[in-house]
């Protein structure tokens, strides 16, 4: 097993983090599209349904392109679009959660997207994959 160093500097690669990444937006989209039931379980009754099905399919469109990104060897595209999305969608879950406004496991997913964000910072900016 490698040492610890090692491990983190291979999981932060850019296009490991933007796969990743992409592959986890594209499971979030998909989910409520695939059982609305299972993801109101978790995440609370929506009045406006409409709205959790567009969310996903934006989620759904985000994560192919980081993927797609990530094989094309334009990592800087997935960096954007993953920063940009998890700020988002953190920024929205650390305001709505303690206003009462969506469920408490809405603050999971913002820990989630904090990490995600992390992870880019931690993946750096050079080397032969980014254009």
């Amino acid at each position: 097993m490698p040492p610890t160093g090692q491990l983190l500097g291979k999981v932060a690669r850019p296009q490991t983090v933007a796969r990743a990444q992409g592959t986890f937006n594209i499971v979030g989209g998909l989910w409520p599209l695939v059982s609305i039931r299972t993801f109101e379980a978790i995440f609370g009754p929506k009045v406006d349904r409409w709205l959790v099905y567009t969310v996903a399919g934006l989620m759904l469109v985000n994560g192919t392109e980081q993927v797609l990104s990530a094989r094309d060897g334009n990592v800087a595209t997935a960096r954007r679009l993953g920063m940009g999305t998890s700020a988002t969608l953190a920024a929205i879950d650390a305001v709505f959660v303690p206003a009462g406004r969506i469920r408490w496991t809405y603050a999971i997913d913002a820990a989630l997207e904090a990490g995600w964000i992390l992870l880019w910072l931690r993946s750096g900016r050079s080397g032969p994959s980014l254009r």
